[in-house]
């Protein structure tokens, strides 16, 4: 049956050439360290369920030092020059979009299809592996239309990963940060201050604490899905759910984008505000946070008038 082995084998691959092509550029000064960070996301891929908890802290806390020690670099290897990419560019247009499109209409094909197949791909997995499937043709396609050399795509995605840095993994970490929280109880001290704090039987209370205490969360950990579990745990779950019989699918999709609300204004989601504005080269590092925000606050007042609405009909 198809399921995670298959996409951790794939992200593992992707990783493993990304090292070895780390190696390889002598642009970088800190390609030893490119190279040793990519090559132990690999180990997690591909033996992450064998190492066991020990391994895995250990890989982890590699990880953290070579990101932490400022071991990591960006070369200057280029695989085009800039005049082909804009000759590039010109001629073709927007249909250099087209392989970037293959990915979503991949993933949502390939769900609906995978999910009348349960004896091929794992039920639990199916959206992931389509997803997969869909980073594959998109591939494909690019080798078939725009015939370039073998690595370059490779070499295209390395220097992206270089660019992003140790910032890549930031989402997974706090995700992580996130479940070991909620397994610490944070989530249900969280519920016993909501339960003092708010009015006995207040609907619009706690739909207000929940959506806001999202993005605060999101704000503080960087990530909407580390503040996901406590949250949901603390709130959703005991008040939302058990107490007013609210709609759990609508209180955590739209509990989710309440969450993502404050990623937008956060420092803490280095890999969403501060690695682009480093990219641009702006001035002030909290350049794109201050564009978010006038985004960000109504969008989250939006998201919490929707739960209040949809959850609860």
């Amino acid at each position: 049956m198809i399921g995670a082995g298959f996409i951790y084998a794939i992200a593992g691959a992707a990783f493993a050439l990304f090292a070895a092509l780390s190696v390889t550029d002598r642009t970088n000064p800190k390609r030893w360290g490119n190279a040793a960070f990519y090559a132990l996301l690999t180990v997690s891929f591909w033996a992450g369920d064998r190492i066991g908890d020990v391994g895995n802290g250990i890989l982890v806390l590699g990880l953290v030092a070579i990101g932490g020690l400022g071991l990591m670099g960006r070369g200057a290897r280029m695989t085009t020059t800039v005049a082909e990419r804009q000759a590039d560019a010109a001629a073709r247009g927007n249909r250099l979009f087209m392989p970037a499109l293959v990915i979503p209409a991949t993933a949502l094909v390939g769900t609906l299809v995978f999910w009348q197949i349960p004896a091929i791909v794992d039920p639990k997995q199916v959206t992931l592996v389509a997803l997969t499937c869909g980073v594959l043709l998109a591939l494909i396609v690019c080798y078939a239309w725009l015939k370039p050399q073998a690595a370059t795509p490779f070499a295209e995605g390395t220097r992206l990963m270089d660019s992003v840095g140790w910032a890549a993994v930031l989402p997974q970490m706090l995700a992580s940060l996130g479940a070991v929280f909620a397994l610490a109880g944070v989530g249900e001290a969280v519920g016993q201050l909501a339960g003092l704090a708010l009015p006995s039987g207040s609907l619009i209370g706690a739909v207000l604490v929940y959506g806001i205490g999202m993005a605060a969360f999101t704000m503080v950990m960087g990530n909407a899905f580390a503040a996901f579990p406590v949250m949901f745990a603390g709130i959703a779950m005991p008040l939302l759910i058990k107490q007013f019989h609210g709609d759990p699918a609508v209180i955590a999709a739209i509990g989710m984008l309440a969450g993502f609300c404050g990623t937008l204004m956060t420092p803490m989601a280095a890999n969403f505000n501060l690695v682009p504005a480093a990219l641009l080269d702006l001035k002030d590092q909290s350049a794109v946070i201050k564009a978010q925000i006038p985004t960000a606050i109504p969008l989250l007042v939006v998201n919490i008038l929707l739960l209040y609405f949809l959850a609860f009909r």
